[in-house]
């Protein structure tokens, strides 16, 4: 049963949304992605919404732009967290897909990541996960301590080669 619900409205907010399913299943959480719209198909994006906590989900990640009502309608129906992700726009450079989806009425929140954010998605998703999971936490404390390491490796590469020649 998929923990995690992964939400887009439109296949063109994949290469965005897939880097949330990377983190997810680098960390072992299982998820359902799924391509709905909820302007162009709100009874099924109604029955996905109605449905997420039946099929044990306890966090959805949605990617929208321009008006990005996705997270938000979610939020209003699944009663767990959301995690909105707005999508970069070529007319405002995802601004207005950012403000879409922080700027929810009192009483809807949706936690949201930065624009084309989908991996801090996934890994925000985990951590809420992993509130209740010893296991995914520390598997979170080793991602973090891998994090480190690469910043040390690259600074150690610097350091004897010199910026010039740093590639």
């Amino acid at each position: 049963m998929a923990q995690v619900g992964i939400v887009m409205g439109s296949d063109s907010d994949m290469p965005v949304m897939s880097k949330a399913a990377d983190i997810l299943e680098q960390l072992g959480i299982s998820y359902e992605m799924r391509i709905i719209s909820a302007h162009r198909e709100p009874d099924e994006f109604f029955e996905y919404a109605k449905t997420a906590e039946d099929k044990g989900f306890k966090v959805i990640i949605a990617g929208a732009g321009m008006a990005a009502h996705l997270p938000g309608m979610c939020a209003a129906i699944f009663p767990m967290p959301v995690i909105g992700i707005p999508m970069h726009t070529t007319s405002l450079g995802g601004r207005d897909s950012l403000y879409s989806i922080v700027q929810m009425p009192s009483g809807i929140p949706v936690a949201t990541v930065a624009i084309n954010g989908g991996a801090n998605a996934g890994l925000l998703a985990a951590k809420i996960l992993a509130t209740s999971d010893p296991e995914l936490l520390k598997k979170l404390k080793d991602y973090s301590a891998s994090l480190k390491d690469q910043v040390v490796a690259k600074d150690k590469k610097l350091q004897e080669v010199g910026y010039k020649n740093y590639n």
